[in-house]
């Protein structure tokens, strides 16, 4: 039984920069095993690592983020207490594993944990974020100008960051899972081929558990932005989220409860 399972999905990933991501996951004394799960055209990061922790899946196509992360959670289910969903653009320091871990042994009722992330020159990331609305995301990534109020409650900019709290929408850049409970929630939507299957997975543990942000400790992410810089990306985001709204409605009378609760209890 692995104290923590952890997955990479790779797609041409720079080597310098995953082997920083590899070497922060296996830099514990806890029982761990990572999976890089490649969806890149060739196997060329095969050889990344000979440490007998890691497990390199090729999967000779580009099955999607959702799914080849679901390859390794596959193998985690009953293998691992916690499984780490994680991107090769983040690192972090000694004993981060172990902080969380901890902060989740001792509360039970969590199932899904973020610990403050950070531009790799110290600034803050505001990655915990309320239910999004369809014009919310049309705001922010076509009309920049009208977005200020829209990002004030969207990220949660009145909740303080340097205090644990619970936030609906944590950030698929590192998502620390209590593997048990996928057993009745699922995995990732595979319909969602890239972008905002963290906002659907996320949203159905926090239905039945907290989903919570732990900023006693921290990791870095160089947070590359591909949907705002490529026009391709760009429209499978869209249809991501079209998929997304098509799925949990598009007025969301749920969605609007769940985000005054929250709010509730940091707007007094």
């Amino acid at each position: 039984m692995f104290d923590i399972t952890a997955s990479i999905v790779l797609y041409n990933t720079e080597r310098i920069e995953l082997k920083k991501a590899i070497d922060s996951f296996l830099n514990t004394s806890l029982n761990v095993k990572l999976y890089l799960v490649d969806n890149s055209p060739t196997d060329d990061l095969k050889d990344i690592t000979n440490d007998p922790r890691v497990e390199y899946i090729f999967n000779n196509s580009n099955v999607g983020f959702g799914k080849a992360n679901n390859v390794a959670l596959r193998k985690a289910m009953g293998n691992s207490n916690y499984h780490l969903v994680f991107n090769p653009d983040i690192y972090f320091g000694e004993n981060t594993l172990e902080k969380i871990k901890i902060f989740m042994d001792q509360n039970t009722d969590v199932g899904l944990v973020l610990p403050k992330v950070l531009y790799p020159d110290g600034k803050l990331q505001r990655l915990c974020r309320l239910l999004p609305m369809p014009t919310d995301l049309f705001l922010r990534r076509f009309i920049k100008s009208r977005t200020k109020n829209v990002d004030y409650f969207y990220e949660m900019h009145f909740a303080d960051y340097n205090t644990t709290f619970e936030a609906p929408f944590l950030s698929g850049c590192f998502m620390f899972i209590r593997t048990a409970i996928l057993k009745d929630i699922g995995f990732f939507d595979e319909k969602m081929f890239l972008y905002w299957e963290d906002l659907d997975l996320s949203r159905r543990i926090h239905m039945r558990h907290k989903t919570m942000y732990y900023p006693e400790t921290c990791v870095y992410h160089a947070y590359k932005r591909g949907a705002h810089k490529n026009f391709n990306l760009m429209v499978i985001s869209i249809r991501s989220l079209i998929y997304y709204f098509n799925k949990w409605g598009w007025l969301d009378g749920e969605r609007k409860r769940i985000n005054k609760r929250i709010m509730d209890c940091h707007i007094k």
